[in-house]
């Protein structure tokens, strides 16, 4: 173990290394480009004021004025921020960042012509003409060889999303079919995932949404989205862990669909606190589930996650307990109940994903647990949508859903960083800060014959579970 995460720490070094000679080989590359832009508008400047002809002084003495002119222009594009971002991300917005650098190199060329008026230092003066048009020509340089970089570079080499997905293939009509006219309850529903939930349950053509959480203000923004969608739902400001409240609940709307969302989710928090994740994902899904089995509950869908395969964390052994207390419901006096399993949810809160963006918004650094940390990925909106499939269907089953390839969260946050024109490494350090207690490098998600059976519905499998296939 010790020897593989000292291979990780010298992968990333590499990377380290790899990003400050890319950057170092693309600075000088750039200096040179504008160096290049400076000398053409210079020249051409001098040409267009003197009909093509030498000047009395001689092209020695222009290029001696010239060097001065180069390192005016380069000092005020660095003062300006224009080597700030990769070419590449260079946008309409910093075009006056170009135009300021350009003009306080003029200034200072004025200045300069101004303070050095002695005969002597001609060689070092530079004409109000010559000045004029180099600010003008200049700004058009360094814009237009931005912008010509930039369509070369993406041309070849386009922006990759952080997550790659395949082609989503949803049977929308069997949701719709299952969910149309039906009372549903989703908890939790003020979060990420539950919110999502009750606006795909409310597209389906549920007759009524009933909207469990303890967060007054996550219930209060998914209700006030929901209202004015002219949606017939319910807020129910509650904690899934009051029994007596999720009884009068049941009592009052009978909902025939639940989908059991409200959970504590965070690995590391869980495990600083296992009792009230205890209390919480597995007390309180058993309560649940015991209510909707006495309240003739159609189907109960639990939301579980893939750190229930395997688990190590505090947290993955609550939401396998709470798997084992809601499939031990089944084959009691009817009622189908089963779960979904599923990873990371792309974005959702409590992510890497939002913390990344904070990070980066900050200045950095961005931290990253392992070099060789993976975790899989989903948007909130394909998971929902597989999850509302999984509802639909019939089988008193744990599914498993098909996550695609494990993304490396380093990749993730490299990518993140140069999405918005920084640079890994250089302008956004990256940090490495061990491995969370409870967290595995890999999550294991297997949709493989060995471990679950394909359905015919794309990306669902049925998990094989010991004992029970």
């Amino acid at each position: 173990m010790e020897a593989k995460i000292e291979n990780a720490s010298l992968a990333a070094g590499s990377r380290r290394r790899n990003a400050w000679v890319r950057f170092c080989v693309s600075r000088v590359a750039t200096i040179s480009a504008d160096v290049a832009t400076v000398a053409f508008a210079y020249m051409s400047a001098f040409a267009l004021r003197l009909n093509f002809l030498e000047p009395s002084w001689g092209w020695g003495n222009v290029a001696c004025a010239f060097s001065i002119a180069a390192a005016a222009y380069v000092c005020s594009l660095f003062l300006f921020g224009c080597y700030s971002k990769t070419c590449r991300a260079v946008s309409i917005r910093d075009v006056p960042r170009f135009v300021w650098a350009s003009f306080a190199a003029t200034a200072f060329l004025l200045a300069t012509r101004f303070a050095l008026s002695d005969e002597s230092f001609r060689p070092f003066r530079t004409p109000y003409s010559v000045c004029a048009i180099t600010f003008i020509f200049s700004c058009i340089g360094f814009v237009s060889t931005r912008v010509f970089w930039r369509i070369y570079v993406t041309s070849r080499q386009p922006c990759a999303p952080f997550i790659e997905r395949g082609e989503k293939s949803f049977d929308n009509a069997a949701v719709a079919r299952f969910f149309l006219g039906r009372t549903v309850m989703v908890t939790g529903a003020g979060g990420s995932i539950g919110s999502e939930i009750v606006r795909q349950a409310v597209a389906a053509g549920a007759k009524k949404t009933v909207m469990v959480e303890r967060c007054e203000y996550a219930l209060y923004e998914i209700d006030r989205e929901m209202r004015k969608k002219g949606a017939a739902v319910v807020p129910v400001l509650l904690d899934v862990a009051d029994a007596e409240g999720m009884e009068r609940v049941f009592s009052e709307h009978s909902p025939s669909v639940v989908i059991h969302a409200a959970a504590y989710k965070h690995v590391p928090m869980v495990e600083i606190n296992q009792e009230a994740g205890y209390k919480n994902n597995v007390l309180a899904t058993e309560s649940l589930a015991a209510a909707a089995l006495a309240h003739g509950v159609d189907r109960f869908v639990l939301i579980s996650t893939d750190k229930a395969v395997n688990p190590v964390s505090a947290m993955g052994k609550t939401k396998k307990a709470a798997e084992d207390a809601v499939m031990s419901m089944n084959g009691r006096q009817g009622g189908a109940f089963c779960a979904v399993r599923f990873g990371n949810v792309y974005g959702s809160s409590g992510s890497v994903v939002p913390l990344f963006e904070e990070q980066i918004r900050a200045g950095g650094p961005v931290t990253v647990t392992h070099p060789d940390m993976r975790r899989y990925f989903m948007t909130i909106q394909e998971a929902v949508s597989l999850v509302m499939q999984a509802a639909s269907r019939a089988e008193c089953a744990i599914y498993t859903l098909d996550m695609g390839e494990s993304v490396k969260i380093l990749d993730l946050a490299e990518n993140m960083i140069s999405s918005r024109g920084l640079r890994p490494y250089i302008d956004i350090p990256i940090v490495f800060t061990g491995i969370r207690p409870g967290e595995k490098i890999f999550e294991e998600i297997d949709v493989s014959e060995k471990s679950a059976y394909k359905t015919d519905m794309a990306k669902i499998y049925i998990t094989k579970l010991p004992g029970r296939d």
